[in-house]
């Protein structure tokens, strides 16, 4: 298995609750029934442990896939590409972290 996490904000003018609700009705519902796809969640940062201080980012995603390859073949399609395509009318440079457990 493989964990890719999502950091980013929300671009300006962007309304949070626009973005919440295409993540719940849409992007949640689809990324989790792609075979590719073990488990897909959204969050919205709250803070940082420990500080009063804000999040450097407004949300995390976690992706774990079965594998890259054939992650990049579901997430390939038109139909895919369609839905996605507000991904990249919300965020602002999204951080797109491949990782390994160890």
């Amino acid at each position: 298995m493989m964990r890719i996490i999502v950091i980013f904000n929300l671009k300006d003018g962007v309304s949070a609750a626009d973005y919440e609700q295409w993540a719940k009705t849409a992007d949640i519902p689809v990324v989790n029934g792609l075979g590719s796809v073990e488990k897909f969640t959204v969050h919205k940062a709250t803070g940082l442990f420990g500080s009063d201080d804000p999040s450097p980012y407004q949300y995390v995603e976690i992706l774990d896939i079965t594998g890259m390859d054939p992650f990049v073949a579901d997430i390939s399609t038109e139909e895919f590409q369609a839905m996605a395509a507000p991904f990249q009318e919300f965020a602002d440079n999204p951080q797109f972290i491949i990782t390994e457990d160890l």
